[in-house]
């Protein structure tokens, strides 16, 4: 891939995308767990959730002219016609409901083009609470607005996972969840919900959690059928999680570093992975540095840029600019690769799905300094 279109790619995610025809191609996520207020989109074989509901993006330059009979659109900045781009079908799944009258939709939600997800509680003791909540999430605003249902049973999990890989080739399957108010912060709902989609079809997980009390879980999580774990930093300097996620930052780093190291240990190198938020205020450096200690542990680090969601805290935070993602993916892309990490290793989940970030994309680009290696 060229260096405009990688360009092009970072451009899109953190300036977001106006569109001709919003009803286009999958539809299109408000609030929720993440990513929200995006729209999967696809530019030279790559699928990117680029942002479409914040702020930015109705500012943005780049407009997605309405789609032909098979997605395919053109996208121009202003009014030149700069690249094709198409959108992925909306899934059949979504047609089907469960036998007391549940929309597969509200259960889980596909993502990219061929991941399921679902937040299996979507209710969180940290969001509950003003002073606890994390500053960027709108893990409740799809429940108030009765998009989803607060707890979904391994059952409806297991239902809903099938029929999306029958009728739509879903390839892999991620579940976060909100936390409860035990000691295991999700890993007993994720062990439940994990083992009956894997009774019922055969289907790659990624699960993902806060650091469990115990490192006794992870093995649990694995025998429960999870492929890869998801445990997310966000955010790295003490004063900025104190300032934007003060309920998680009551799990100190310390935790989290012991649980990433206990957690590869069962899962293996690349199948644990964290999100990494640029544009909250770390410093490429502070990325750059805690990513090559999250890969000499074996874990992927997911950076992706922050884009803030309409109706939280942070929704007038401006995300951050395409010249700071490229500073922090360019050399990270050819970091990952001589870890032997790349995104495309990866069983299942958000590292794989890639959507989120170019970052994948910089790994590619980074095959021949890292061969030279």
């Amino acid at each position: 891939m060229n260096p405009q279109t990688r360009q092009l790619m970072t451009e899109l995610q953190t300036r977001g995308l106006r569109l001709e025809a919003p009803q286009a191609g999958a539809a299109s996520r408000r609030g929720g767990a993440g990513p929200s207020d995006h729209k999967a989109v696809t530019v030279d074989g790559v699928t990117l959730m680029v942002p479409v509901h914040t702020h930015g993006a109705f500012d943005s330059p780049f407009v997605a002219g309405t789609p032909d009979a098979q997605g395919r659109a053109t996208l121009r900045h202003g009014t030149i016609p700069i690249a094709q781009l198409s959108f992925p079908k909306a899934p059949r799944f979504y047609g089907r409901q469960t036998a007391d009258g549940i929309p597969y939709q509200q259960i889980a939600t596909l993502h990219g083009t061929d991941v399921l997800a679902t937040t299996v509680l979507q209710t969180c003791i940290r969001y509950e609470s003003r002073r606890k909540a994390c500053r960027f999430c709108a893990i409740g605003q799809s429940l108030a607005a009765g998009r989803t249902i607060a707890h979904k049973t391994p059952a409806q999990l297991a239902e809903v996972a099938k029929a999306a890989v029958e009728l739509d080739g879903v390839r892999h399957m991620v579940m976060t969840t909100g936390t409860p108010p035990t000691r295991d912060r999700g890993a007993q709902v994720l062990c439940d919900s994990a083992a009956a989609v894997k009774a019922a079809v055969n289907l790659p997980i990624q699960a993902q959690c806060e650091p469990p009390d115990t490192d006794a879980w992870f093995q649990r999580l694995k025998d429960a059928g999870v492929d890869t774990l998801g445990m997310h930093i966000e955010v790295v300097g003490e004063d900025l999680r104190r300032q934007i996620l003060p309920g998680k930052a009551e799990v100190p780093m310390a935790r989290y570093w012991e649980a990433f190291e206990a957690a590869v240990a069962v899962f293996g190198r690349g199948q644990v992975s964290t999100y990494l938020l640029a544009g909250l205020g770390d410093s490429a450096q502070t990325l750059l540095a805690t990513s090559e200690r999250l890969l000499a542990l074996g874990v992927y680090p997911f950076v992706v840029p922050f884009v803030p969601i309409s109706g939280t805290p942070l929704e007038d935070h401006a995300p951050p600019d395409a010249d700071f993602m490229r500073a922090v993916l360019e050399p990270l892309g050819a970091m990952v690769r001589q870890a032997g990490l790349r995104a495309a290793d990866i069983k299942a989940g958000c590292g794989k799905c890639a959507a989120c970030s170019t970052l994948s994309v910089f790994e590619d680009a980074a095959a021949p300094l890292a061969e030279a290696a």
